[in-house]
């Protein structure tokens, strides 16, 4: 939908034509940074008006995932910012250092080297670790940043410990949106531009995949998309005639 702050060409039409066309929809994204609620202001402030419980990011996903493993006030130590402290926290957990349960390590633009102590000290220690994404960048207007999966390698290669991932490619986020929109994997499909991440983790989540053809779209092996589109303009395109996977109530992209 956007780069950085720079919605895509087209952006500002997908939320009204999916309402006129019928098609439930979620927004999805691995950056644990923000919570739903400032992702809803971020989408506002570019023209696209969406309810913040429609917005999916990892730290929501990974706040659900350590809830279905123990219902304990577990203590939370956590590489990452304010979306994911609030998401763990709205989640009952506590959020702090000492004897932690489990370890989540995130995208923290103030990182420091303490901050990797105290995730090195928690594992090693017998917490989980848990990691939000691995996405190794993170895209914005000027090209790419060091994204959550370069601070997560930096624990995983201190600690010999590999973590589990909650965000695309893992199938946990999609199904997280699924069930709030509660809507079958088989009448969904994910839309992103990336196959590394977007159009493998429908595959693992059971749902059909649109690749949106950029310049981060690049091809992996094995992996195919369903259908691939030149823009969120073709994209709607294709649903308004139906040449895409079908659409209607009950069906909906889980945009990427």
């Amino acid at each position: 939908m956007y780069r950085g702050d720079v919605p895509l060409p087209g952006a500002v039409d997908v939320v009204p034509a999916l309402t006129e066309l019928g098609i439930q929809h979620a927004f999805v994204t691995n950056n644990a940074t923000l919570t739903p609620e400032q992702y809803q202001a971020k989408l506002q402030r570019m023209g696209i008006a969406v309810s913040a419980d429609r917005v999916v990011t990892s730290s929501i996903a990974t706040a659900a995932y350590l809830r279905s493993l123990t219902d304990a006030a577990a203590r939370v130590c956590v590489v990452g910012e304010e979306g994911l402290i609030g998401a763990l926290e709205s989640a009952g957990f506590e959020v702090g250092d000492a004897d932690p349960v489990f370890v989540v390590v995130a995208l923290d633009r103030k990182l420091s080297y303490q901050r990797l102590v105290a995730a090195t000290r928690g594992i090693m220690n017998g917490a989980a670790f848990i990691a939000t994404n691995a996405d190794p960048a993170l895209p914005v207007e000027d090209g790419l940043w060091p994204g959550a999966g370069s601070i997560v390698a930096a624990v995983a290669t201190a600690t010999g410990v590999h973590p589990t991932v909650i965000g695309k490619p893992e199938p946990t986020m999609l199904r997280v949106a699924l069930d709030r929109l509660a809507v079958r994997p088989e009448n969904a499909a994910i839309l992103g531009d990336q196959v590394q991440t977007d159009i493998r983790a429908g595959h693992a989540a059971g749902v059909a995949t649109i690749l949106l053809a950029t310049d981060l779209a690049t091809p992996v092996p094995g992996v195919t998309p369903d259908l691939i589109v030149g823009d969120l303009h073709d994209l709607l395109r294709r649903l308004r005639t139906r040449d895409a996977p079908e659409a209607g109530p009950g069906r909906g992209p889980t945009a990427g």
